[in-house]
């Protein structure tokens, strides 16, 4: 037996996460009266109620998890949080597209638990109950500069870019530190329906975000 041979293999440290990355839109509506402070003090400035409820709804043009090709399908998440979005004790649930495979599946589980760590890793920080994950029909649209999320009968959701001096152009926050992305364009919600997890939601009216995601983990 060679010295190689007889040396002790290296000690399994648990299961290695692997790399993944998605890229598409998300849309967000939230409780705000006015569009979201979070974007631009990065969560040290409260929400206009006090608190945040939000649906938000992830178009995946490309992505993938490990070898698991996440491309085409779409994710519905309810967030809750009780204050300031920095001091955390948030509240999530997600909706997993019906079309994913089970690794697939078990993949946007992951990455959006915060598990898959790298850029929604802040989930884990600061998500303390995680109220579930469910399979459902997630449809995401875009009709002109409309966007529409219809989550089964959960959530029916419906914005729109706020109208600024040149109305063919959005009005766009930009360069930001947000995490979502550095460019978030500034939206109104004419449609958001919540009936999902115990909450009955109604935020018609209310803020919202429309924002090209870029995200990639374990790093």
């Amino acid at each position: 037996m060679t010295a190689e041979q007889g040396a002790a293999a290296p000690k399994k440290t648990g299961q290695e996460i692997p790399p993944w990355a998605i890229k598409g839109e998300l849309i967000l509506n939230c409780n705000c009266t006015v569009f979201c402070p979070c974007v631009v003090s990065l969560g040290k400035h409260a929400p206009t109620e006090g608190y945040c409820q939000a649906w938000a709804g992830v178009r995946i043009d490309e992505g993938h998890f490990g070898d698991t090709d996440l491309s085409g399908l779409n994710v519905g998440l309810i967030l809750e949080i009780p204050g300031l979005m920095a001091r955390g004790n948030w509240k999530a649930a997600a909706y997993i597209d019906d079309r994913a495979s089970e690794d697939a599946y078990d993949g946007l589980i992951d990455i959006f638990s915060g598990k898959a760590r790298g850029t929604t890793g802040l989930f884990k920080v600061l998500v303390s109950e995680f109220l579930g994950a469910e399979r459902a029909p997630v449809t995401f649209e875009t009709e002109g500069k409309t966007r529409r999320l219809i989550v089964g009968k959960q959530i029916h959701g419906e914005v729109v870019p706020v109208g600024g001096a040149d109305s063919e152009q959005d009005i766009v926050v930009t360069n930001t530190e947000y995490w979502m992305g550095p460019d978030i364009t500034v939206a109104t919600a004419t449609k958001g329906r919540v009936r999902a997890f115990g909450r009955v939601w109604d935020f018609d009216g209310r803020s919202a975000e429309i924002c090209q995601i870029d995200w990639k983990g374990p790093r």
